[in-house]
C-alpha cells in the first residue's frame, strides 16, 4: 500500500536553488526517487537570518496575540524576506508566492521603486493629517481619478477595504435617505459592523445587530441554479425590492469576482441588469474592487469594467499599496457632498507615506505593463489549469480572470461534493515542494491563486507541475 506522500527537503539546500534539487521518495512497490519540478532560477540569495525562530514566534503569538488569529499550515512558515514573486523562510528556502499576501502584493514583494518612494517620504514627513496641505495625497488622488470611468473623480482615503466599504454604505444611505442595502450571498465585504452585515458567509459573521441588509441569490456559474444566465439571477434583486422593502433602496454592493467566496466571477449579464433595477429604485451601485482591482484581472484595470457597467461608488484596498495599509473610495462630486452635512474625518486616511507608496504602485503598474502581463500570463495559467482538470477528477471547476484564478476541488464531479480534507493535504504538499497558494470558498475547498502581477509563464509551469504531483498523491 502506498505510503503518505512526504517530500524530503535536504537541509543543505542553497537559497538560489530553492526547492529545485529536492527529492521525493515514493513507495510504489519498489524504491524509487522522483525529482521535484525545477523552480525557475532567481538571481538573488538572502543574507543569513539570525532572528527568532518559528517555534519562538509561535509561542509568543499564542500568548500575546488574539486567539482568533490562525495560520495556513500545520507547521506555519516563518517568512523573513520577499523579492518579486518569491518569499524566503528562516532557513533561506525559496518559495513561489501564488497568493500575494491575499491578492495584496501586485507589483512584487519589496519593489525598489515603491520602497524608494516610501523611504523618501518617511524621511521628510511621516504624518500630519489632512488638516494640513500635502502634495502626496493630492497627487495620488489625481492619478487614481484618472483611472476611473465617467465622473468618478472624488477620492476618500481610508486605512483598509473594510473602512472603505463601511464608508460606501454610509454614503449610500445618506445620499438616498434609505436604509436598505442589497448584497450577494457568498460575498465578503469586511469585518466591521455594516460590512459584516453585507458579508454573506456564516463563517465571517458574529451574532451582532445586522439590520437593513438583504442578500440576493448568488450568480454562481458553477453551482447556481441558472448556470451562466446572469439576467435570471438578477430577477431575485427585483423581488427583494418588491417584497422586502418599501420599493426604494439605498444601494447594491458587490464584488465583480468574489475573492473570499472562492474566486467566483459573476454570471454575464448580471451586473447590467441589477444596476438598472437598483437605479430605478433610487439606489446607488457600489463596486467592491478590493481584490479584483488594480490590474489583477488583466483584461481591465477594474473588475467591474468586464461587465460593461459604471458604478456610483468604487471601493479599493489591498493592491492599491502593494502591502502598505491603505484603502480608498472614489465617487462623483455630487454624491461626495453628502459628507459635508456633518464632520467626516479619518486621522490616517491620506497619510503622506501611504499615499506616496500608492502613487508609486500606479507608476510601476504602468511602467512595467503589469496589467498586460496579468492578461497574458493569466490566460496561459488558466489554460494549463484546464488541462490539469482533464487529468484529475478532483478538479471540479477552473475559473477566474487574469491573475485572479480559482480551482475548486470536489470528491464527486456530478454531486460537486466539496473536497475539504483533500485540499488541506494538497496545500501541505505544495508548500513542501515550494509553492504557497491560498484557499477559500464557502466550503473551504477552492485554491485561490492571486500571485504578484510579475508572475511569469515559467512560474506557472512550475506551479502546474507541483499541483499535478500533489493532486496525484491525494
Amino acid at each position: 500500500m502506498q505510503r503518505a506522500f512526504l517530500p524530503r527537503i535536504r537541509s543543505s539546500l542553497t537559497p538560489k536553488r530553492g526547492f529545485s534539487q529536492s527529492a521525493v521518495a515514493l513507495d510504489c512497490g519498489e524504491d524509487a526517487v522522483t525529482s521535484l519540478p525545477q523552480m525557475p532560477p532567481f538571481d538573488y540569495a538572502p543574507p543569513p537570518y539570525d532572528g527568532p525562530r518559528a517555534a519562538d514566534i509561535l509561542r509568543k503569538r499564542s500568548e500575546f496575540l488574539s486567539p482568533s488569529i490562525g495560520h495556513l499550515y500545520k507547521n506555519p512558515l516563518n517568512i523573513v524576506e520577499g523579492k518579486k514573486q518569491y518569499l524566503f523562510d528562516e532557513d533561506g528556502r525559496r518559495y513561489l508566492d501564488a497568493f500575494g499576501g491575499i491578492a495584496t502584493v501586485c507589483c512584487g514583494h519589496c519593489h525598489p521603486e515603491v520602497i524608494g518612494a516610501t523611504i523618501e517620504q518617511i524621511k521628510r514627513l511621516q504624518h500630519t493629517s489632512t488638516l494640513y496641505l500635502h502634495n502626496a495625497i493630492t497627487d495620488f488622488a489625481e492619478a487614481l481619478a484618472s483611472k476611473m470611468p465617467g465622473n468618478l473623480k472624488v477620492v476618500f482615503f481610508t486605512n483598509s477595504g473594510t473602512e472603505a466599504n463601511e464608508l460606501a454604505m454610509m454614503i449610500a444611505r445618506l445620499y438616498t435617505g434609505c436604509q436598505d442595502i442589497i448584497s450577494i450571498r457568498n460575498s465578503y465585504h469586511g469585518n466591521a459592523s455594516a460590512t459584516m452585515a453585507a458579508t454573506a458567509q456564516k463563517i465571517w459573521k458574529f451574532s451582532s445587530t445586522q439590520s437593513g441588509v438583504h442578500h440576493a441569490l448568488n450568480p454562481d456559474q458553477y453551482r447556481g441554479i441558472f448556470g451562466s444566465n446572469g439576467e435570471k439571477y438578477a430577477k431575485d434583486v427585483e423581488e427583494i425590492i418588491e417584497f422586502g422593502t418599501f420599493g426604494r433602496v439605498a444601494g447594491f454592493m458587490s464584488e465583480s469576482i468574489q475573492g473570499v467566496g472562492g474566486i467566483m466571477e459573476l454570471a454575464p449579464g448580471y451586473l447590467p441588469a441589477v444596476y438598472k433595477t437598483i437605479r430605478e429604485a433610487g439606489g446607488l451601485c457600489i463596486a467592491d474592487e478590493v481584490q479584483a482591482g488594480f490590474a489583477r484581472t488583466g483584461s481591465h484595470f477594474w473588475g467591474f469594467e468586464a461587465h460593461g457597467v459604471v458604478p456610483d461608488i468604487v471601493t479599493m484596498a489591498k493592491g492599491i499599496g502593494n502591502g502598505t495599509p491603505i484603502g480608498a473610495l472614489v465617487t462623483t462630486p455630487e454624491i461626495a457632498k453628502v459628507l459635508t452635512r456633518s464632520n467626516y474625518f479619518n486621522t490616517f486616511g491620506g497619510n503622506p507615506v501611504c499615499t506616496a507608496a500608492g502613487h508609486a504602485v500606479l507608476k510601476v503598474l504602468e511602467k512595467e505593463k503589469l496589467q498586460e502581463n496579468a492578461a497574458v500570463v493569466g490566460s496561459y495559467f488558466k489554460d494549463r489549469l484546464k488541462v490539469l482538470q482533464e487529468k484529475h477528477e478532483i478538479i471540479g471547476d477552473v475559473r477566474g480572470r487574469g491573475l485572479m484564478l480559482g480551482v475548486e476541488l470536489v470528491t464527486d464531479r456530478q454531486e460537486k461534493t466539496p473536497a475539504k480534507a483533500e485540499i488541506l493535504h494538497a496545500l501541505e504538499m505544495m508548500k513542501d515542494m515550494g509553492v504557497l497558494v491560498g484557499k477559500g470558498g464557502f466550503y473551504g475547498n477552492v485554491f485561490r491563486i492571486t500571485p504578484p502581477l510579475c508572475f511569469t509563464k515559467e512560474d506557472t509551469d512550475f506551479f502546474i507541475d507541483v499541483m499535478d504531483i500533489a493532486l496525484s498523491k491525494i
